[in-house]
């Protein structure tokens, strides 16, 4: 081929290859390298470009024009096979070219496609070029996560055959034209439409169509039929002002979250600009599982003894199980837990300072260790304490009697709807954990000014705190105090570090992972704790409030200026471990009973060997910046 057309069709090439993501970010030798040495294969319709009988991949591929459809093979699914389109600028197969091993997926041109081809040994090479693309090629992790839940989704077939996916945007879930009706509107005018419509509830907006109220049907009866309302009175008087709204790109989980934190059946959908899109329910969302978000509220809600408490701390577990079976992810399945047994928790408080007259004392139940990081897995023991405010000139002592009394019959119900009594004793009803706010500022501040082994140990429990219910107040203005107080003492932090440090990611250097006597890895302890113990430090060090490990790890990690796709690719490393906890955890489980966050690596699928592989080397990546940070 003559100089001029080579060098024409390598422009050409590298034209369309920056219209697209990463190669719009590549550094230009590395994209001249790429353009180079591609060539341009045509596929007809219907025809294989790639499959695992094929081997081991000889290609990188990257669609240029058509459409190639990925289709995970393998144990039949809802669907017999998850599938994909990929269109042009999108690429593969990058975890089976970069692991060697033959392809999971079979990729077909659905139609005439032309698709550039890199042989395996010039992506490896482009791989080590170019840090964009390498950083690309490695969170793929992400999307080999998706990948992983959508196998797992097999595994729970049966369960999830009739579940309506989770990650679905809400703008998606809404079939009808939004009807609404303006503030100055008849009571009867909005009530006549919604009998004409068939809805459960009346949108109210302003001239602009943004929403300002919402009426439901169960609004009524308090309302406008008992009160004897006249129905000529505008409709902006009963209705239900600040109705929660969401985004039409918000996904189904975060609506679900949305109802199981505030207990309310419908969500207002908005477009970009804040305009009424239309109506999401609780039914919309959970039609067709057996066991909802909503109904788990209301029975908790609803609850008058131990027993209903009991059922509904089952119920919550198997509609955990129903959340893994769609591929929600670890962090909205966590956080589903948590907003649940939080509610549980509450309801049981609420019954037991009824039964011990404690309305009006300023107080606040704190939930520590996982539960205080809303991070609760399907096994989690009880972390809890009080924090109390004690007027002035009342008696302190018998103050903290009645509460100690109340905290222990909280304790002995929540074991009774299976959270294990905590063996190291670190629950509300022990007296050492009941106390004022100047008395936890004196606990805390003895741990940072003196840490000894057990102080240091005892930061990694009692650091991860929340107010779960009562006075947020209490619990906000301690965390002020402790952020402020370890920043003052470097050496509480440095030491700190140093216990972070003593356990190291399970990676071998000929084996893929080490493993201990008994073939299994403990994910809790081998796993998510070295990037909770971290992401506390970061957290210290940058005055984060929250106490989220992932929360910790995004504000810290913007605070301290860490790339914004390195703090992702350590979310979704922590993440995936979680998951697998979550995966090892099953009904029948008791809480906390022993092995339960162990796995046999060897157990695992090719695709979650290596993402598991990931996840630690993105621990040691951050273990090892403490290490720099620390010059331990």
């Amino acid at each position: 081929m003559p100089a001029a057309a080579s060098e024409m069709l390598v422009g050409a090439s590298s034209d369309f290859l920056t219209r697209f993501s990463p190669f719009n970010r590549m550094e230009p030798e590395a994209l001249e390298f790429l353009a180079e040495r591609a060539t341009l294969a045509f596929h007809a319709r219907g025809s294989e470009i790639l499959t695992p009988e094929m081997g081991q991949p000889t290609h990188f591929h990257i669609v240029q024009r058509g459409k190639v459809q990925a289709r995970q093979l393998g144990p039949a699914s809802v669907t017999d096979y998850a599938a994909m389109t990929l269109g042009p600028g999108e690429c593969f197969p990058i975890g089976a070219i970069s692991a060697q091993r033959p392809s999971t997926n079979a990729y077909v041109a659905v139609e005439d496609s032309f698709v550039f081809q890199l042989p395996a040994e010039d992506f490896l090479k482009l791989m080590q070029m170019s840090p964009v693309f390498h950083v690309f090629c490695t969170q793929y992790i992400a999307s080999l996560l998706n990948q992983s839940r959508q196998q797992l989704q097999s595994t729970f077939a049966q369960r999830a055959a009739e579940q309506q996916t989770m990650t679905t945007p809400l703008g998606q879930l809404v079939k009808k034209a939004p009807i609404f009706v303006t503030p100055d509107s008849s009571i009867r005018a909005a009530l006549e439409k919604m009998s004409e419509m068939r809805i459960g509830c009346i949108v109210i907006t302003d001239a602009d169509q943004k929403p300002l109220g919402i009426l439901t049907q169960s609004d009524l009866l308090p309302r406008v039929v008992l009160p004897g309302i006249d129905l000529q009175r505008p409709i902006g008087d009963v209705m239900t002002a600040t109705p929660h709204v969401m985004s039409a790109s918000d996904s189904a989980y975060d609506a679900a979250l949305e109802m199981a934190t505030h207990g309310v059946r419908h969500l207002l959908v908005v477009d970009s600009e804040g305009r009424l899109k239309g109506v999401v329910s609780e039914r919309d969302l959970f039609t067709l599982q057996r066991i909802g978000l909503r109904q788990i509220r209301s029975s908790i809600e609803g609850a008058d003894d131990l027993e209903a408490l009991q059922r509904a701390s089952r119920d919550i577990r198997q509609l955990a199980l129903n959340l893994i079976a769609q591929g929600i992810g670890a962090e909205q399945l966590t956080q589903f837990i948590s907003a649940l047994n939080d509610a549980l928790t509450c309801r049981i408080i609420d019954l037991a300072r009824a039964k011990h007259d404690l309305y009006g004392i300023d107080y606040a139940w704190l939930a520590f260790g996982s539960e205080g990081r809303h991070e609760q897995t399907l096994s989690s023991d009880q972390d809890n304490g009080i924090i109390y405010a004690c007027p002035e000139g009342a008696d302190q002592a018998a103050l903290k009697s009645r509460l100690l009394a109340c905290a222990k019959e909280v304790n002995e119900n929540l074991a009774a709807c299976g959270f294990p009594l905590c063996k190291g004793n670190i629950m509300a009803s022990n007296p050492e954990l009941c106390l004022t706010l100047d008395e936890w500022k004196g606990r805390f501040g003895d741990w940072i000014r003196e840490p000894d082994p057990q102080a240091l140990l005892n930061a990694t429990i009692f650091f991860d705190y929340r107010v779960l219910c009562g006075n947020e107040r209490l619990g906000d203005q301690l965390r002020a105090w402790l952020n402020r107080t370890a920043k003052a003492y470097s050496n509480f932090l440095r030491l700190m570090a140093s216990n972070a440090l003593q356990v190291a990611p399970p990676l071998g250097r000929i084996r893929d992972f080490v493993v201990e006597d008994d073939g299994t890895i403990d994910l809790k302890k081998s796993g998510a704790r070295l990037f909770v113990d971290v992401a506390r430090i970061l957290a210290l060090r940058a005055d984060v409030a929250s106490s989220s490990t992932v929360q910790r790890l995004r504000q810290a990690g913007t605070r301290m200026g860490m790339p914004a796709e390195e703090i992702a690719a350590l979310i979704d490393g922590f993440h995936f471990i979680q998951l697998l906890r979550l995966r090892a955890q099953h009904l029948d489980t008791e809480h906390d009973a022993p092995g339960d966050n162990r796995i046999d690596p060897d157990t695992l699928n090719e695709l979650d060997r290596r993402i598991l592989k990931e996840a630690f080397r993105q621990a040691r990546k951050l273990q090892l910046r403490l290490k720099l940070d620390y010059q331990l």
